[in-house]
């Protein structure tokens, strides 16, 4: 059993534990929390800061493609079932827009059919972090105590289930992270998701799309 999952579940527990008591303590007058806003990311200098950026109008929409890999605060998450874009949109000075992730579509492969983006609520449905899971060695010492010591060739340890916390915590930090919605002050940057599960090194092409109210954009992204 590796020790440093263990204390990495302990630290994520404790960090969730340690706010609901904070919430709990708080004095019953005080209006209960908001949930978690879309806060995004914080958009870089400008936008010849990402690998790829496209004029829409007079605003300029930047992005970069980040493959199954979502990077949080804590720690960088996979999901076998969707792709990541950081994606920034920069105005004129003062410029305000409204920002919806629908304004956003993936063309994967030169397909005549677009991706269209995802909720993140369903991606953290599908979060997984690589230093909590249990390795293959791990599974089988498991699957031999559970035999009294003889290893079955034919039993399949049960899969590994995230805690109940860890996975309320990534919620929430997906929250923040995903690209604030509605009208809003430039420039502004955060997460979109996209539907994919197929391995990023069978991708030759990708395209992501933007309709909004800017005007129509497309941004020839590297896998």
């Amino acid at each position: 059993m590796r020790f440093y999952s263990s204390l990495r579940i302990g630290a994520l527990i404790a960090g969730v534990l340690s706010t609901a008591l904070v919430l709990g303590g708080q004095d019953q007058k005080t209006e209960p929390s908001a949930a978690p806003k879309a806060e995004g990311i914080p958009p870089r200098t400008a936008p010849t800061d990402y690998q790829f950026h496209a004029q829409a109008g007079t605003f300029t929409v930047a992005a970069e493609f980040t493959g199954h890999s979502v990077a949080t605060p804590e720690s960088t998450l996979t999901t076998d079932d969707y792709v990541v874009i950081e994606v920034a949109v920069y105005g004129p000075a003062g410029a305000r827009i409204k920002l919806s992730r629908e304004d956003f579509a993936l063309r994967v492969n030169g397909k005549k059919a677009v991706l269209p983006s995802q909720p993140y609520g369903l991606v953290v449905k599908n979060l997984k972090d690589p230093l909590l899971e249990p390795t293959a060695s791990e599974n089988k010492s498991k699957t031999s105590v559970g035999t009294g010591g003889q290893s079955d060739a034919g039993s399949t340890p049960a899969p590994y289930r995230v805690p109940d916390a860890i996975r309320h915590a990534w919620g929430q930090q997906l929250q923040k992270l995903a690209l604030p919605e509605g009208d809003r002050a430039l420039p502004r940057a955060g997460l979109i998701f996209f539907t994919y599960r197929g391995k990023t090194d069978k991708i030759d092409s990708i395209e992501l799309t933007y309709t909004g109210p800017a005007g129509p954009a497309t941004l020839a992204l590297q896998p």
